[in-house]
């Protein structure tokens, strides 16, 4: 990745397409957001969350062998279920830690999808709505964001860790709610220092020279995109190396916690969470990739499950240590379930016809679970829970109001979470 310096001079021919790509290489993220004189707090949330926490499981993950096992049908393979602290309720085998906590989570088995494609359903998961050609929605911790404001005046207000692959980012709102990404939580913020061959003075004297190739463009495309951007970039110059960096760097956690929660992407990558959100980042989102198991899902389900049952369970301890637990809303979540018939290479298919969630945190009734799949975890069966719904929840447990209208550059309506219905019966 090159210095800020040389992005700058790197321009693509549309112009929202230029503040993405160029500030996407400003100390490694996408159009920093977390500066007070940009980003401007709302009033404060009538909700008990403060913090959201998002775990995206992407490739769509199996309820029958995680959340939802189907004991004694031919539909659950080798995968055993077993018993959790709730009575009744039983996990797959692969996720004992959490099966000791399920009093404190709240398990949605309704749910279901219109979409059984990773990149349409990851986009539903993400805002709400269906991916459509003429516009894009902003993600759920983009509204938030824009909802909430800032908790922090140093750090960016939602952070993404893992890939960002086809996330919707900002939508149609202003970019200065785009995430800031950390592609790995090993690596943490890169590009955050100046190059050892670059003195501060040569430094300058590059800006100095930038900003006069930049004249032309600048006068061109004047407006509030522009001058949030000039206004960020000159803040993020200023921000390089301050002390505040710090909470993007897991290695100064001691080595038995980065252990406790598993030597692995996703693990550090909520060892991130962590931190990020103790020092009052908004929102952070850290997603698990490998999930979409066509093949050989007996013998990968238990890496992957037990990846996360370490990691999440180790986060859910941490968060209730520091009391994080009590301003934090916490939603497990993938794009689609797989299918109860194990196809010819012992794996499982997309299936949006039922699935699982998870809920945690501040907001959340905890030990309870909503809804229910038939015998075969096909289809829903009772207490359906859309995509919509689920957003709407969780913006409900952060008491932002989702029945109000906001309005695309193009007149159209949406309301945050997707205009559906809070589920009720998991919220505290």
């Amino acid at each position: 990745m090159n210095h800020p310096f040389e992005s700058m001079l790197d321009l693509p021919m549309e112009r929202r397409s230029f503040f993405g790509r160029t500030a996407a290489t400003l100390l490694g993220v996408n159009m920093l957001p977390w500066l007070e004189p940009i980003l401007q707090a709302a009033d404060p949330p009538t909700g008990k969350a403060k913090q959201l926490l998002l775990l995206t499981m992407r490739g769509a993950m199996s309820h029958l062998d995680t959340f939802d096992p189907k004991p004694g049908r031919e539909v659950q393979g080798t995968t055993e279920a077993i018993q959790t602290k709730i009575s009744g309720v039983k996990f797959g085998q692969a996720l004992p830690k959490l099966a000791a906590m399920a009093d404190r989570l709240a398990v949605i088995r309704s749910m279901s999808t219109e979409t059984g494609d990773h990149e349409q359903g990851t986009y539903l998961m993400r805002t709400g709505y269906k991916k459509i050609n003429s516009i894009q929605h902003p993600s759920l911790a983009a509204w938030t964001t824009m909802s909430l404001g800032p908790l922090s005046k140093s750090l960016p207000p939602s952070v993404l860790v893992g890939n960002g692959n086809e996330h919707p980012n900002a939508g149609f709102l202003d970019p200065k709610f785009l995430p800031v990404p950390v592609a790995d939580a090993n690596r943490g913020l890169e590009n955050i220092k100046s190059p050892a061959y670059l003195s501060e003075d040569n430094f300058k004297r590059r800006l100095l020279l930038a900003r006069k190739f930049d004249i032309s463009f600048q006068n061109k495309y004047q407006g509030t995109e522009l001058d949030a951007y000039n206004e960020l970039y000159r803040q993020a110059v200023k921000f390089m190396g301050s002390k505040d960096l710090e909470a993007f760097d897991i290695k100064k956690e001691p080595e038995n916690v980065l252990t406790a929660y598993g030597a692995n992407r996703f693990g550090q990558g909520c060892v991130l969470a962590r931190r990020l959100l103790q020092e009052g980042v908004r929102c952070v989102e850290v997603e698990f990739d490998g999930w979409d198991m066509h093949q050989q899902i007996f013998n990968e389900m238990p890496v992957k499950g037990g990846q996360l049952d370490q990691a999440f369970s180790q986060l859910l301890d941490d968060l209730k240590a520091t009391g994080l637990i009590n301003s934090t809303v916490i939603a497990l979540q993938t794009e689609f379930g797989r299918t109860p018939k194990i196809n010819e290479n012992t794996g499982r298919d997309h299936h949006p016809g039922a699935f699982s969630f998870v809920l945690a945190g501040a907001g959340i009734k905890a030990g309870v679970v909503h809804g229910s799949s038939d015998d075969d975890g096909l289809t829903v069966a009772s207490d359906h829970v859309s995509i919509a719904d689920f957003n709407t929840t969780l913006a409900a447990a952060l008491g932002i109001d989702t029945d109000k209208e906001h309005f695309s550059p193009n007149g159209r309506p949406f309301k945050i979470g997707g205009g559906g219905k809070a589920v009720r019966s998991v919220l505290a």
